[in-house]
């Protein structure tokens, strides 16, 4: 007889505190199986990358530490989950499939439906918990809020004392870093992962760096060491948000009155910026195909994909002869992170300025994000695309940006040495420096480093005008209408217009 075993199937949450799957399933007593399954079709898609893996690899080390400790390592299966769930059943008797509900993206949300279909078909129990403040089902936006803040202030359930393990040893090798599994070679660096660097890296905000959160959150070179650096734990879930929120809170409790002034304001603005991810995570749940359509349908007509290769290459891989821009990519790509500003205006200039497709923009950002978590990226890209139909379009100068968040150019400087011995005066605009005989600087732009590869005011003009070319039809707004009700914000008290309904500020994700 089939020894009779329960499963908890880890995805995006890769920790045992505040794992309610994990605490249900240990509480049965039936011996179990903690998996997770390296799935190769999920790592051929577009969105993913050999940074990812870096980071979930760091994970899972300490996952199946924890899990050792509490007496059932973890379980790691490469192939298809259906496939997997299917040869497990064939050595044991599975009565439950425990997990959290997953926000991913489409072809997660098609793998969750066919182990569903295969849980009925098979008479085993799929029992999934709600993650973080992401509400399934939700009827109505106007409860999302109230719902989201109720979990917030929910137990924190503990991690189990005990896992009752299974008789049979049925663990394949964890896949290495290398392997070549997971795609292109890593450039670059990549954050440290796993729970250990987590509780490192939330203590070290709370307690020191959160300080001068606001003042840096959005200068490059600075934002990195005082922004929370949580999101990829996050992402992957080392922390729960509602561990994050309640740490806030009791961090606050622990200041004194001087400390109030230092950290009370920054500790407030980070809290809500918690309760903006969930909101736009909320976005992706309620409609999957955001992923790919445009959430109004209007701007599917605009037919973006048509930028040229060069364009995109030159965005890609920080040739565009725009120093900001240019240097921001290439921190990007060397570093996996950068802070949520410079996201959006490496968006916005390949959405307007070279009228690059959001989508095609948005697979290549997704590979460079360490933290990629699809429910912000897809909304984060439309809105920054000008193509949700409810938000004001967001044109950023990238001369303006350079001036205002590098006056001096170092960050220029640090990413595009081409540039180091330029004079400051025209560290943001290269093209204008003409070389003259006393001049120290080697540097030749248009050979050493590119003009410019496009006006950068004149795009943004010819691509606003398209934008508000196709906002102006009456079913347009009837669309814009309906999709405020479907995503946009209750923040405000006020009934808001359809247009402009969030600040940059609110903005500012970590």
């Amino acid at each position: 007889m089939l020894e009779t075993i329960n499963i908890v199937w880890f995805k995006r949450d890769l920790r045992t505190n505040d794992h309610a799957p994990l605490l249900n399933a240990s509480q049965q007593k039936l011996p179990l199986i903690p998996i997770y399954i390296v799935e190769p079709i999920y790592w051929e898609s577009d969105h993913s990358s050999r940074k990812h893996w870096h980071f979930i690899h760091d994970c899972l080390i300490d996952l199946n530490d924890e899990l050792s400790s509490l007496g059932q390592p973890l379980v790691i299966q490469v192939g298809d989950s259906v496939e997997i769930f299917s040869k497990i059943n064939e050595k044991f008797s599975i009565k439950n499939i425990y997990s959290h509900e997953e926000t991913g993206n489409i072809w997660t949300y098609n793998r969750d439906k066919r182990v569903q279909e295969w849980c009925k078909k098979n008479d085993i129990g799929l029992k999934e918990n709600p993650s973080n403040g992401v509400v399934r089902n939700l009827s109505s936006r106007d409860d999302w809020s109230k719902i989201r803040n109720k979990r917030m202030l929910e137990k924190i359930h503990p991690k189990p004392k005990f896992i009752n393990p299974i008789s049979q040893n049925i663990h394949s090798k964890l896949p290495s870093k290398d392997n070549i599994l997971f795609g292109e070679p890593l450039l670059g660096r990549v954050q440290r992962g796993g729970r250990i660097n987590a509780i490192i890296d939330l203590k070290s905000f709370l307690n020191e760096r959160s300080s001068e959160y606001l003042y840096h959150i959005s200068a490059p070179g600075k934002s990195e060491k005082y922004c929370s650096r949580l999101s990829a734990h996050l992402a992957w879930g080392t922390l729960s948000v509602r561990e994050i929120v309640q740490s806030i809170k009791k961090r606050r409790l622990q200041l004194s009155v001087d400390d109030k002034k230092k950290y009370g304001r920054n500790l407030t603005a980070f809290n809500s910026r918690l309760a903006w991810r969930c909101h736009f995570i909320q976005k992706l749940e309620t409609q999957p195909d955001i992923e790919i359509h445009c959430m109004h349908s209007a701007f599917e007509q605009l037919h973006k994909d048509d930028a040229c290769d060069e364009k995109f290459l030159a965005w890609s891989t920080g040739q565009t002869g725009y120093p900001f821009v240019d240097a921001c990519m290439r921190n990007l790509i060397s570093e996996g992170w950068i802070t949520f500003r410079m996201r959006a205006m490496l968006v916005s200039f390949a959405s307007y300025q070279l009228w690059i497709d959001w989508r095609l923009s948005g697979n290549h950002l997704a590979k460079l994000f360490t933290d990629f978590e699809p429910g912000i990226h897809f909304s984060q890209l439309q809105m920054q695309s000008g193509v949700t139909g409810i938000n004001a379009m967001r044109v950023y100068n990238p001369i303006k940006q350079s001036i205002e968040h590098d006056p001096n150019g170092e960050f220029i400087k640090k990413w595009i040495p081409e540039l180091k011995n330029i004079p400051i005066e025209f560290i943001h605009e290269p093209w204008k420096f003409q070389q003259n005989m006393l001049d120290k600087s080697p540097v030749i732009i248009g050979q050493d480093y590119p003009l410019p590869i496009v006006d950068h005011e004149l795009e943004a003009k010819n691509a606003k005008e398209k934008i508000y070319e196709v906002r102006k039809s009456k079913k347009f707004k009837h669309e814009s209408r309906i999709i405020f009700k479907n995503h946009g914000s209750r923040k405000f008290k006020s009934k808001p217009k359809p247009r402009n309904i969030i600040t940059d500020k609110q903005l500012k994700l970590f």
